[in-house]
């Protein structure tokens, strides 16, 4: 059978077991953990899973023709995370991502417009799907763990002020510009935690009807707002900038627009803080299911083509840190959370989403633990001295800001 042989041609580790679509079972991998057994219910799944594994798997899993007889979802994915390298040198797989290459920039391609296209299909979905699985404050993007703790909320609160710090926010009458500014909770804690007067864009409906809603309920509308605008029509300029889990959505061949507007928002003694996905490795492209159903024109970058694009812009890279984890931890909090709610999920949606919501929230867990994707921080400047020339502040604000804090909650 074909899809036996090139499983096993792939599955060199772990132990697989194929029930065909004939009923027949073949054993794959090398005994080693995990065990997992799958059936594939059809001939036409099986001719997809050959032609185009990357999509098809997905898919199968969503539509009910791939099922998991032994093991768990979990298993199966960290299964293929084990043998990624194998996969990877496949030449059927390299092939297949070389075609890919050819086409990611008309992939990627996210003018104004197409922006709000793409980020409706994930954000603007149903309110209260996002209150099934994030923190009460919304935080849709990678957690910050000082520990082996299991607290969602205490790791969302932790990456404000984590980000907060690198930010130096302790000038009074600061200007902040929230570039994805999401529901808001980015922009709100900042002017909570320090003063400042916060304005933030977003693409997405939703997200804006919320984060108004929630500025407005902590009467904090005279200094923060919320725009429901691309931040390439922005036209003010900023002390301060902040990004978190936007870059992700703007493809390479943006990324020199992305900083050079960057540039002309930032005040000549400005400090930018950018928090991505990012890969460890070279640049790439995106994974078709993921592009498909979850993220359309999204890519997670390289630090290298960022790095480059930054150069380019005429900006200062002032500080980088790589949350390596820190996001797998978060999407397995995320998942656990899902799954808790999962019939209300049901109640919003249908079975072929839930199980949809399942493989994008573990698939992407097992690409941070297996895959090489990891998180960046990088402060930016338009001038080297615009920072401290060591890391102490960083530190010690967030010590400072933790005590009030701990304080205030007696």
């Amino acid at each position: 059978m074909l899809l036996a042989r090139f499983l096993g041609a792939i599955f060199e580790k772990g132990d697989l077991t194929l029930i065909d679509a004939r009923g027949r079972t073949h054993t794959i991998g090398d005994g080693s953990a995990p065990k997992v057994t799958i059936r594939v219910h059809d001939g036409a799944t099986e001719r997809r899973l050959l032609l185009n594994p990357r999509l098809a798997a997905g898919e199968a899993y969503m539509d009910g023709t791939l099922t998991i007889e032994e093991g768990s979802l979990y298993d199966l994915l960290d299964l293929v995370g084990i043998n990624i390298d194998d996969f990877a040198n496949h030449w059927f797989s390299d092939f297949s991502a070389g075609l890919s290459r050819l086409f990611r920039r008309l992939q990627q391609y996210n003018p104004v417009g197409k922006a709000q296209r793409n980020v409706a299909h994930h954000y603007d979905l149903s309110d209260d799907l996002y209150d099934l699985f994030l923190d009460s404050d919304r935080q849709y993007s990678c957690a910050y763990f000082d520990g082996p703790h299991k607290d969602l909320e205490r790791a969302q609160e932790d990456k404000k002020r984590h980000i907060a710090a690198k930010l130096l926010l302790n000038e009074p009458g600061l200007k902040v510009l929230d570039i994805g500014s999401g529901w808001g909770g980015m922009g709100l804690y900042l002017s909570k935690v320090s003063g400042a007067d916060v304005t933030g864009v977003t693409l997405s409906t939703e997200q804006h009807k919320v984060s108004q809603r929630r500025a407005a309920e902590a009467g904090l509308s005279d200094r923060v707002r919320f725009k429901l605008q691309d931040y390439r029509d922005e036209a003010d300029t900023y002390d301060r900038i902040v990004s978190v889990g936007m870059f992700e959505h703007v493809g390479a061949g943006h990324f020199l627009e992305y900083f050079r507007k960057a540039r002309t928002l930032l005040k000549d003694d400005g400090v930018f803080l950018l928090h991505s996905i990012g890969r460890m490795d070279t640049p790439g492209t995106t994974n078709p299911w993921l592009r498909k159903y979850i993220f359309p024109g999204g890519y997670t970058p390289a630090l290298s083509e960022t790095l480059s694009a930054i150069e380019k812009a005429g900006l200062w890279v002032t500080d980088i840190e790589i949350l390596r984890l820190h996001y797998a931890d978060t999407l397995h909090l995320w998942y656990d959370r899902f799954m808790a709610q999962r019939e209300k999920a049901l109640e919003l949606y249908d079975e072929r989403f839930c199980r949809m919501w399942e493989f994008y929230l573990l698939g992407c867990e097992i690409a941070f633990r297996r895959m090489g994707q990891m998180v960046f921080q990088i402060q930016i400047a338009k001038h080297q001295d615009a920072v401290p020339l060591t890391r102490d502040y960083i530190t010690d604000w967030e010590r400072s800001v933790r005590a009030e804090s701990n304080k205030a909650a007696e």
